[in-house]
């Protein structure tokens, strides 16, 4: 498998969770471990750009696929519009449950760009990403903080700011 751009390879026991092998395998501690039950969303981490719940995938499960954690987002200096955002909307707290929230939000925006609808979109032909829709969309992740508003406000100065950088081309 290939994590945030380099080569992995599978841990010898098939029982490893993805959770646990990006922890403990690959030394990679941003992907945080939560509930370990999948109702946190502490573990999200991207596949093939979809978001999914590392604490309940088999390492194995993901042989020849495309993981990103949030180490592979962006860097210090180098941030992820996302992660800029975030920082900029105050969208996070005590930073645990953060990583995988901005993992969620940017496999969010993307679904939204393929038009998958979410429970509460009205008209399944077009999708717009209201606060309705991103509060629904990023119910999976829980924040005891309490940042939900800054959170909200990030992404949605995030997807502005992709519709007038669109705009301008």
């Amino acid at each position: 498998m290939n994590v945030n751009g380099a080569e992995a390879s599978l841990p010898d026991d098939p029982r490893v969770s993805l959770l646990d092998m990006l922890r403990d395998h690959l030394s990679l501690p941003g992907t945080k471990k939560g509930c370990n039950q999948g109702a946190c969303g502490a573990c999200t981490v991207l596949v093939d750009g979809e978001r999914i719940l590392s604490c309940l995938a088999l390492a194995v499960q993901y042989e020849g696929r495309s993981i990103t954690t949030i180490e592979g987002l962006g860097q210090p200096g180098q941030l992820h519009p996302i992660q800029k955002a975030f920082v900029q909307h105050d969208g996070f707290q005590c930073g645990y449950c953060t990583p995988g929230q901005i993992c969620s939000a940017v496999g969010m925006l993307a679904e939204v760009e393929r038009g998958v609808p979410s429970h509460v979109t009205g008209v399944l032909e077009t999708v717009m990403l209201t606060r309705e829709e991103m509060r629904e969309r990023m119910s999976g992740n829980l924040c005891r903080c309490g940042a939900y508003n800054g959170i909200i406000d990030a992404i949605a100065d995030e997807l502005e700011a992709e519709s007038h950088a669109e705009a301008a081309q």
